[in-house]
């Protein structure tokens, strides 16, 4: 699973998105009191953000792991399991730590379950079965490449609906991002049609749920930890129920090859990102922030390399630094 961030009633669209995700953060109707009186244990940036980017890092690394060289080539099993892991972890921690203090603040009621967190819901679990399904087909360093056009995607469907008004800067970073992200398609050596296209709704699933999130749930103050405990069990049954039609039951009769650990601690690993989402949020300005996740990005494309040999050529580099350069600026300028 996968996403990174809180915020104010100012904050600009893509930064309250940011800071409510990763995958999976909104904010409250009405702000709610807050009612919690120990307060939640911080760590400073110097020792989140390198635990962000490892965990970050390592969930994509080992979902490829399992999907290409373990040979387990099952993404919506993957992801259902993850997300029933998710659902008992957050349970778990509502119980032993002060980490889901902010569900009480959340007044959850049928009418936002059913307008807003299913709807939502659906496009989260399908931003996760997509995003992980191409891995089947794409190296893990263009589908990072790939994922640049995340930023575009949202400006676009904020322009259709009319959330957003474009303007000279948001064109010029439109432009910028889709011709870097489209040199490094270009300079893929491996290219793959599905594959892209499968990515290529992935990212469109994504950007649909971030702005949902701010359409039908502006003002819900709920943390990346928060998010997840509502999401998580919405998630899971959907994918339970699109599982017989996809994978059937297969994944099943291969699930000794890889055996318990492995499943086990990949699935922590994934919830584990969560948690320390949760950490991240306030240790530093949206700039660190966004310069720690460009960094991890790099890292990631980079690692990529050296563990699995993915190929990458100058004019795929060329084209992702031109992509990343309008990211920053996209971030920076909070998406206005």
């Amino acid at each position: 699973m996968s996403s990174d961030k809180d915020a104010g009633a100012n904050v600009p669209m893509l930064e309250k998105i940011e800071q409510v995700t990763h995958p999976l953060v909104p904010e409250s109707q009405k702000p709610a009191e807050v009612v919690t009186t120990k307060p939640k244990p911080k760590l400073s940036a110097t020792t989140i953000i390198p635990i962000w980017i490892v965990l970050s890092s390592s969930v994509i690394m080992y979902n490829n792991y399992l999907y290409n060289t373990l040979n387990f080539k099952y993404p919506v099993f993957l992801v259902t399991f993850h997300l029933f892991f998710a659902a008992v972890g957050t349970r778990i921690l509502q119980r032993t730590t002060n980490l889901l203090d902010g569900a009480k603040d959340v007044q959850m009621t049928r009418d936002i379950f059913l307008r807003a967190i299913l709807p939502i819901g659906v496009l989260f679990s399908g931003s996760l079965i997509m995003s992980n399904k191409a891995y089947l087909y794409l190296s893990v360093s263009y589908i990072q490449m790939l994922k640049a056009f995340t930023p575009v995607a949202i400006l676009l469907i904020s322009f259709v609906f009319r959330i957003q008004d474009p303007n000279r800067r948001l064109v010029a970073i439109v432009c910028m991002i889709s011709g870097g992200v489209s040199l490094a398609s270009y300079g893929e050596l491996k290219f793959d049609m599905f594959g892209f296209s499968i990515q290529a709704l992935a990212v469109v699933f994504e950007a649909s749920r971030l702005v949902m999130i701010q359409l039908l749930l502006h003002g819900m103050k709920m943390d990346p930890l928060v998010s997840l405990h509502y999401y998580a069990p919405v998630c899971a049954v959907i994918n339970l129920l699109i599982l017989p039609f996809t994978e059937g039951v297969e994944p099943f009769y291969h699930l000794a090859e890889i055996g318990p650990l492995i499943l086990l601690s990949n699935a922590a690993v994934a919830f584990l990102l969560n948690v320390a989402a949760v950490f991240l949020i306030g240790v530093g300005s949206g700039l660190v922030l966004t310069l720690a996740g460009v960094f991890k990005d790099i890292l990631l494309i980079s690692g990529s390399v050296l563990v699995f040999g993915n190929e990458i050529t100058p004019l795929q580099v060329f084209g992702y630094s031109i992509a990343l350069g309008g990211l920053v600026a996209f971030k920076t300028t909070g998406g206005k």
